[in-house]
């Protein structure tokens, strides 16, 4: 497992979010978070980044995490790309893929990972010296994933990466992860309301409700659930 989280708790203030989750992450595999707005799913993501306050065990590639700063588990090989996008608008598309590879100590190796980044969105090497705010929201969230590749990460944790693109759009990103995962053997954790997007990406699924895993399986287990089915993915 690339990462294992036991009896996860998280809360903002005085208000708890995550209820003694359990869950884990297969090396070189994509698995998804669904459930309804307000489950929890952000904060599941935000949690194994220390971005939230938490309580219980997260290992991530064998080692303890928990209690670590963020900067300190970006180092170590997770990417978040947040909902939003994340963008830094001001500066170029450049810019913001080389901000992302500011924790690398293997410099020489940033370059060619730039060309390869390119070679995943062709359309960002276009507009790479063109300030992000300018760029389309399509553009913005490629440029989102890209800057996450940018780290060289092990493990990525994808927020909404479909919210708000065209269905066009949300396929070619699809598309890409799946090549991403398949070539380079980066571990993702994807949340997505588009249940059935999420599904066709992933191997395995869980799913929460109001901060607690209610079924887990393999994706295609969670297709022909009927509960899953009827609530999520309309027939």
């Amino acid at each position: 497992m690339i990462l294992e989280a036991r009896n996860l708790h998280a809360g903002y203030g005085q208000t708890r979010v995550l209820h003694g989750m359990d869950f884990a992450i297969e090396k070189g595999s994509i698995t998804a978070l669904l459930g309804a707005n307000g489950a929890g799913k952000t904060t599941t993501l935000r949690s194994l980044c220390a971005m939230v306050r938490t309580q219980g065990e997260i290992s991530f590639d064998g080692r303890r995490i928990e209690g670590m700063a963020t900067e300190d588990i970006v180092r170590l090989g997770v990417a978040h790309v947040p909902d939003g996008r994340g963008t830094f608008l001001n500066l170029t598309t450049e810019e913001n893929l080389r901000l992302g590879a500011y924790s690398r100590r293997d410099r020489r190796a940033v370059e060619p990972d730039l060309e390869r980044v390119f070679g995943y969105f062709p359309r960002l090497r276009e507009r790479r010296t063109q300030q992000a705010g300018t760029l389309s929201g399509g553009e913005q969230q490629m440029l989102a994933v890209s800057r996450a590749l940018m780290l060289a990460p092990k493990l990525m944790l994808l927020d909404e990466p479909s919210f708000g693109l065209a269905p066009l759009l949300v396929r070619e990103l699809f598309s890409i992860l799946r090549d991403i995962r398949e070539r380079e053997g980066v571990s993702m954790m994807l949340v997505e309301q588009n249940a059935a997007m999420a599904l066709d990406l992933a191997d395995h699924a869980y799913l929460i409700e109001t901060g607690r895993i209610v079924l887990s399986g393999t994706a295609d287990a969670l297709k022909k659930n009927d509960s899953v089915r009827k609530a999520y993915l309309g027939y």
